[in-house]
C-alpha cells in the first residue's frame, strides 16, 4: 500500500484526436489540501474524471490510497467525496433530503444515515435551512450544501471541482472557511481545482499547474510565485501558460457558464 493519497503515473487520455492529459505524473500527500490549475482545455477535469472513477485510463496508473481506479473502482468510490463543478443538488428536495439521498447512493449504513446527514448538514452550517427546498438557497448555501451531500459518506479524500465558480467574495470565504475547518478536524485530504488563484495561494499547501496536459510548475505557492520571480500566483500561472492559452471545449464552457448563472 502506498503512503499517498493520490499517486498518478504516466497518465495518458484522448479524447479522438485531442490528447488532453499527456503522461501525467503527480503525487497528493494525505491530509494536504492540493490545488490543480490552469486554464481551460489544460486537463484539469479529465484528469479528475479519471481519478472518481467516472473515466477508465487510457494509459498509466492511477491509486487512491493504494487502490487503483481501474481495478478497485468500488474501493476507490467508498475512499472519495466528489463536488463536480456541474450542479448536483436537486432543487426540488430540502438540503436535508438531498443529503440524505446522497447517504444512500454512498451506501452508508442504513443506521447511520440521519446522524451523518444532521452532522454533514451542521458542519456547513445549513442546520436553520435544512428543511427548506434547495430552490430557496443562495449560491454559497447550495455549494455548501453540496459540499454536505460529498462528505456524508466521511470519505478520506474530497474532490472539488471549481468549488467556488460563479459565487461572490463573501460566498467563496465561506466555502472555504468550511473546507478548512473539515480538514482540520478530519485529517481529510482535499484535492481542488480552481481558476481563482487568490484561493490556491491562501488556502493550498501545495500546487500544480497544468497546461496541455502536462505539469508545467509544482511546488508551495511560495516556491512557485520565487521561482517565477513574481508576487502572485498570476503571475506564476502567466510565466507557465504565456499568451498561448486554450479556452476549452465549447461543452466545459457552457457548463462553466450555465453553472455561474444558476448561482448568481
Amino acid at each position: 500500500m502506498t503512503s499517498a493519497a493520490v499517486e498518478i503515473t504516466g497518465l495518458r487520455h484522448r479524447f479522438k484526436e485531442t490528447l488532453a492529459v499527456d503522461d501525467l505524473s503527480l503525487s497528493v500527500r494525505p491530509a494536504e489540501i492540493f490545488g490543480l490549475l490552469g486554464p481551460n482545455g489544460a486537463g484539469k477535469t479529465t484528469t479528475i474524471r479519471v481519478l472518481t472513477t467516472l473515466l477508465p485510463p487510457q494509459a498509466g496508473e492511477v491509486t487512491v490510497f493504494g487502490f487503483d481506479v481501474r481495478r478497485n473502482r468500488m474501493a476507490v468510490r467508498r475512499l472519495i467525496g466528489y463536488v463536480p463543478q456541474a450542479l448536483s443538488a436537486d432543487a426540488a428536495l430540502s438540503g436535508r433530503e438531498n443529503v440524505a439521498l446522497f447517504a444512500r447512493l454512498f451506501d452508508v449504513p442504513r443506521a447511520e444515515r440521519r446522524a451523518r446527514a444532521d452532522a454533514a448538514i451542521e458542519a456547513m452550517g445549513l442546520r436553520e435551512a435544512a428543511d427548506r427546498p434547495a430552490s430557496t438557497y443562495s449560491g454559497g448555501m447550495i455549494r455548501r450544501l453540496e459540499l454536505a451531500q460529498a462528505l456524508v459518506s466521511a470519505p478520506r479524500l474530497l474532490v472539488l471541482d471549481e468549488p467556488t465558480i460563479g459565487l461572490d467574495p463573501v460566498a467563496r470565504s465561506g466555502v472555504w472557511e468550511r473546507i478548512t475547518q473539515v480538514r482540520a478536524e478530519t485529517g481529510m485530504t482535499v484535492l481542488v481545482t480552481t481558476h481563482y488563484m487568490e484561493e490556491a495561494e491562501e488556502f493550498c499547501d501545495r500546487v500544480a499547474l497544468m497546461h496541455r496536459g502536462r505539469i508545467r510548475a509544482l511546488g508551495t505557492p511560495l516556491e512557485l510565485i520565487a521561482s517565477a520571480a513574481g508576487e502572485s500566483l498570476d503571475d506564476v500561472f502567466r510565466e507557465y501558460t504565456g499568451d498561448d492559452l486554450d479556452s476549452g471545449g465549447f461543452s466545459d464552457v457552457r457548463a462553466a457558464r450555465r453553472t455561474a448563472r444558476r448561482l448568481g
